[in-house]
């Protein structure tokens, strides 16, 4: 057949259809490459149940509000608040446990980065625990800093 094509066309249409076949190849495995990488992608997000994605990225949004515009009280309640949301999104997502601790350490087999937040979760504890703790404006930054990292690792904000 390639005789026949190159005696009716010449011998540049052979090197012309091999050109057209490679540049449909390279669109295909791009696309597939592209599909492939979404796929990937949709698959790493957890299914969260009884909140969405976007309940807790607003509620993400007014507790970072609230922690950096209400002084000493603000900041308490803005780590005490982004505590209950760590809970509350690992709850949603189904991860075993009966308290933020132990759904933590079984989280922390899926998303090591999660380690970096039972810091911020110990000062949670001690602020509500202890009636005189004092909880330094660069502690509480630090702290939300954790939370937020959390819930990136989590792709729930």
């Amino acid at each position: 057949m390639l005789d026949q094509l190159t005696l009716a066309y010449g011998p540049g249409i052979i090197q012309w259809v091999f050109a057209v076949v490679g540049i449909v190849t390279f669109i295909l495995l791009v696309g597939l490459a592209v599909f492939i990488w979404w796929l990937k992608k949709q698959l790493s997000r957890p299914d969260m149940l009884g909140m969405s994605r976007e309940e807790v990225k607003k509620r993400w949004h007014e507790i970072r509000e609230t922690g950096e515009s209400n002084g000493q009280m603000g900041k308490k309640l803005a780590l005490m608040e982004a505590d209950k949301l760590l809970d509350s999104s690992l709850k949603s997502m189904m991860i075993p446990g009966e308290t933020l601790g132990e759904r933590l350490k079984v989280a922390c087999y899926k998303y090591p980065k999660l380690k970096d937040v039972w810091w911020a979760h110990k000062l949670r504890n001690q602020l509500v625990h202890q009636h005189d703790f004092k909880l330094s404006d660069r502690e509480a930054r630090r702290a939300l800093d954790e939370f937020e990292k959390a819930f990136k690792t989590l792709n729930v904000i």
